[in-house]
């Protein structure tokens, strides 16, 4: 039976739902509501939107071109002129960090669309790139303008690959190019190639740019209205007696000159078709794969050529991630694209190694002239010829979610599966909004088919296609059941949104591996792409004997003097780590240590009962060490004499759920965050607070979904049990607790406790937020759910793979409950990682040396560093060293934010049964929120069967025997920890 307040929430609803989109409807079918208002209309409309609108409006004067000097410069820093020490700049230079702002004017003879670009040195340190913003008269004429990047040109600090202790090549250390380059404003995804279009009025412009983050130095801004780029006949006709005879250069694609992304990376592939190959150990013979997938990042080779001519150009290619789908990279030769058809030229899919010569529709090669000596030849990854169909989809992926809040506006959150509705009464254009989105999608698929070569078998992206509209279909043919069936259309992880966000992803996916590159005359004879059979199956016999004496990252036995380490991570961490730890820790202290990957963390108590345990585990899941200790397997950490001096560097609250009574099991390691994400530029347009209390909270509530936006909290985004890391905050919050003192029971019938549960189920049955997101992500990059709690995943996320928001969001501490002091308790967990050392082991001592080495500041941040220049923005390292956090290559502001948060942290301890305690807390959340039951009762009821299965396994532990505590179980408190940390400062 459902309780009074949430029949009432629904009644509300409904009823406010119905009469809103009544009135809408009466006034006209096509009219928008505010909840069919785009979020992009809040802000500035997106590039491509205003580009249609300016469809009407000439290119600029033809051949414009203007150049302003940084003299002409306006800034409210006269130092910021720079007449000395330009770099090498023949100029004076002007000086943009510290949010500092230049403007600029430009006069223009003739209204239209034209480039801007400018000459920059990057000054920063680190992997950030420096970027700024551009307004043309005072105004942001499109949201992507708000963001431009000044991409930072990488070279390898050395051309001759090192090998690892196994024999195997490594990646080299990535150094920044310091040197002047010249770009075109471009969009953050770099979907549109040319560069953005900028609409100038005839007589005087101003343009100003403003800071965002970096340094850089700007010289000479440049002015100009686009160039068409020749055909390739134009082009062909002025070197028609230029032909070459009886050359071919090659250059392995592995050895690039530069690229403008560090984590562009050669490749080991242990196959006998890539050049070079060895059986018995990794070269890296590749380049590219899933690490050149992104839109705009550009590889430059650069090849000596004997004599000038015309030559032909062959790429010996693998595209086999995306196995049916050509990809596309425009080719520049000397830093210009020749002609036309190498603007985004498309590369053929193939599931094995294959020469692709730079060919036109008839199967003729393109002939490119190079001068007598040193020329680039510069591949870029493009998805500009998807980038219509993408825009166009993600317009439809708002117009869906759209109808799904809509409709959850109409039925409230607890649809009633037995009422029987008329959706066409209150969204009268119900069926026309489906057929227009499925009439889209079947052009869609034509027109990708094209794109794709007119290949006669659909490829994933077309299936995928397909399935989208029959899922429409399906949902058209019955619109009076969508209330039961929003999981189908926008709130499930197989959802129509869900199906068009993921084909969103794949289309901005252009991955490519490239073995080596010919450059020829078209007499020439290229090396076969492929070895012989016979050739390949010698060799494939020759690898499986070598297997057997192969050394890897594998666990195995060591020496009796080698210290031996599991880590629970992939290969590519453990071999950067052994890299670092046979550079640093083994040529300083002359200990031998070897690293292995942790074939399941699970298993280690299994490798402790049969003695094969290792000296220490990292990278293990918080619980695990307390599953360890429990059993007698781990050390206990405070025995070492520097224990709480080294301890004091770390969160004291990461410690709770690895300790039994005083004892600590483990050292955290890398520590997850809660924090509050929202958009800035929505909030800000809506006037709308942001909240620093759950009260706040509930106030900002009403006018977010008078918008159709919603807040959103992590237990939206479980469908199954709710985890402590959950529903804690609410608890802790409140003064409750989890466990009473003795840890014989559970503490969550107490009064803080319950008034925790009562909010936390508050929030679905009076609050109206959603029950279940399939991911925030995606919604809060769209605006459907503009603010929300969430971890470091969705940190990651946002930054490596929502780049055209990057400047439109940031972090705020998590929203706490007000205390009469004034303060505002924030206590959240922070799940994460750490690294024990096992009570078998009889290296403890040098153990606990290593473990300190790598958890140090030092060590971290350099780990930390390397991790992402080699592989990535998306590979950050979370430590839990607090002072090497505050040396990591992050935004300072959300460093500052992390950091105040996890004063506040405050993990779950861990007791024998404490998984039923946080199952019955699941449970009575769900009893409250679907069916209505009271909370208390709820409550009264889970304690019961949490404290029936607490009690059995303290019996099993020998905590209780004969139904009497034989030896007591002291709950680690907070306040434990943070004594014997602040005795060691005082010390």
């Amino acid at each position: 039976m459902l309780s009074l307040s949430a029949v009432f929430t629904i009644n509300f609803t409904q009823s406010y739902a119905e009469e809103k989109i009544t009135n809408n409807s009466e006034e006209s079918t096509g009219t928008s509501t505010l909840l069919d208002q785009d979020y992009q209309d809040i802000v500035e409309k997106p590039y491509h939107k205003v580009l249609n609108e300016w469809d009407d409006v000439s290119e600029g004067d033809s051949g414009f071109q203007a150049v302003i000097s940084p003299s002409s410069f306006k800034g409210d820093k006269k130092e910021n002129l720079i007449t000395e020490d330009t770099r090498g700049y023949e100029k004076n230079v002007w000086h943009l960090g510290d949010d500092d702002e230049l403007s600029f004017e430009v006069d223009i003879e003739e209204s239209g669309l034209y480039h801007v670009g400018m000459d920059y040195y990057r000054l920063n340190e680190g992997l950030v790139d420096p970027e700024l913003s551009i307004k043309v008269n005072d105004e942001f004429q499109y949201f992507e303008s708000r963001r431009i990047i000044a991409p930072t040109y990488w070279e390898n600090e050395s051309n001759d690959f090192e090998e690892n202790r196994h024999g195997n090549e490594l990646v080299p250390n990535q150094v920044a190019i310091e040197d002047w380059f010249t770009m075109t404003f471009k969009d953050p995804n770099n979907e549109f190639a040319k560069g953005l279009l900028f609409y100038l009025e005839e007589g005087t412009n101003e343009i100003t740019l403003t800071h965002a983050s970096g340094e850089m130095l700007i010289g000479d801004i440049k002015v100009f209205s686009p160039e068409d780029i020749i055909t390739y006949e134009r082009y062909s006709k002025n070197f028609s007696d230029e032909q070459t005879k009886d050359e071919l250069l090659v250059q392995e694609a592995e050895h690039p000159d530069r690229k403008n992304s560090s984590y562009i990376r050669p490749i080991a592939r242990k196959d006998v078709n890539a050049v070079p190959y060895e059986v018995s150990s990794q070269k890296l013979n590749t380049f590219g794969g899933d690490s050149w997938t992104k839109g705009g990042q550009s590889v430059t080779y650069d090849i000596t050529v004997l004599k000038e001519g015309l030559y032909n150009i062959t790429l010996k290619t693998l595209q086999d991630v995306k196995q049916d789908v050509p990809v596309f990279r425009t080719i520049e030769i000397n830093g210009d694209i020749p002609f036309k058809a190498f603007e985004n030229y498309r590369i053929e899919p193939s599931n094995d190694w294959m020469n692709q010569t730079l060919v036109n529709e008839d199967n003729e090669p393109y002939s490119v002239y190079l001068e007598e000596g040193k020329n680039t030849i510069t591949l870029t990854a493009s998805i500009t010829p998807l980038t219509p169909l993408v825009n166009e989809l993600n317009e439809m992926l708002q117009s869906i979610n759209t109808l799904g809040l809509s409709i959850s506006r109409l039925t409230g959150n607890q649809p009633d599966m037995n009422r029987d509705w008329d959706i066409s009464e209150y969204i009268p254009d119900i069926k026309e909004r489906f057929t227009v989105w499925i009439d889209s999608l079947n052009s869609y698929a034509k027109n990708l088919n094209t794109l794709y070569g007119n290949k006669e078998d659909k490829t994933t992206d077309e299936v995928s296609l397909e399935l989208l509209i029959q899922r429409l279909e399906s949902l058209r043919a019955e619109p009076d059941e969508l209330p039961n069936r929003l999981t189908e259309l926008s709130e499930g992880s197989s959802s129509a949104t869900q199906m068009v966000g993921d084909l969103i992803s794949r289309l901005q996916e252009s991955p490519l591996s490239l073995d080596r590159f010919y450059v020829h005359s078209e007499n020439s004879d290229l090396p076969a792409p492929k070895k012989k059979f016979l050739n390949r199956m010698s060799n494939k016999v020759k690898e499986f004997v070598a297997s057997f004496t192969a050394k890897t990252f594998d666990v195995e036995d060591t020496d009796s003097d080698v210290l031996e380490v599991w880590v629970g991570r992939n290969q590519q961490y453990v071999e950067l780590m052994q890299n670092m730890v046979d550079a640093n820790y083994t040529a300083q202290t002359g200990k031998e240590v070897r690293l292995s990957v942790m074939p399941n963390e699970q298993k280690l108590i299994l490798a402790n009962s049969s003695d094969q345990q290792p000296d220490v585990a990292l990278g293990v899941s918080v619980g695990q060490p307390w599953e360890l200790a429990i059993r007698g397997a781990a050390h206990n950490l405070r025995e070492f004499d520097d224990f709480e001096q080294f301890s004091s560097k770390f969160s004291p609250g990461a410690f709770l759920p690895m300790m039994i009574d005083d004892e600590v099991y483990a050292m955290p390691e890398t520590q997850d965050f809660y924090v509050l994400f929202y958009r800035e530029d929505i909030m800000e347009q809506l006037d709308i607070p942001i909240p620093d209390t759950w009260d706040d909270v509930a106030n900002i509530l009403p006018e977010l979904q008078r918008f159709g936006m919603n807040f959103y909290v992590p237990l939206s985004g479980t469908a199954g049990i709710k985890p402590f890391m959950f529903t804690a905050p609410f608890i802790y919050q409140n003064g409750g607790e989890i466990y009473s003192e003795n840890g014989m029971q559970t503490a969550i019938d107490s009064q803080g406790a319950v008034d925790g549960m009562q909010f936390m189920t508050d929030l679905y049955t009076l609050y109206s937020l959603p029950l279940q997101v399939p991911n925030f992500y995606n919604s809060f990059r769209y605006g459907e759910l503009p603010i929300g709690i969430a971890n470091f995943q969705t940190y990651v996320q946002l930054l490596s793979a929502a780049p055209e928001i990057r400047n439109s969001w940031t972090i705020a501490p998590h929203p706490g409950v007000l205390k009469e002091d004034g303060t505002v308790d924030r206590s959240a967990p922070g799940s994460a990682q750490g690294g024990m050392i096992f009570e078998k082991s009889e290296k403890k001592e040098e153990g606990w040396d290593f473990m300190k080495w790598w958890m140090s500041e030092d060590t971290q941040v350099e780990f930390a560093t390397n991790l992402q220049t080699l592989f990535g923005p998306e590979y950050m390292w979370h430590t839990a060293n607090l002072d090497a956090f505050e040396e990591l290559p992050w935004q300072e502001e959300h460093k500052s934010v992390i950091l105040e948060q996890w004063e506040y942290l405050k993990e779950v301890p861990k007791i024998p049964g404490s998984y039923m305690v946080e199952r019955e807390i699941s449970n009575a959340w769900t009893d409250t929120v679907f069916y209505g039951q009271n909370v208390r009762a709820s409550l009264d009821y889970s304690v019961i069967t949490a404290n029936r299965e607490i009690r059995r396994k303290m019996e099993e532990f020998n905590y209780i025997e004969d139904g009497e505590i034989v030896e007591p179980y002291r709950v680690p408190q907070l306040e434990t920890v943070k004594e014997w940390m602040n005795q060691n400062d005082e010390e």
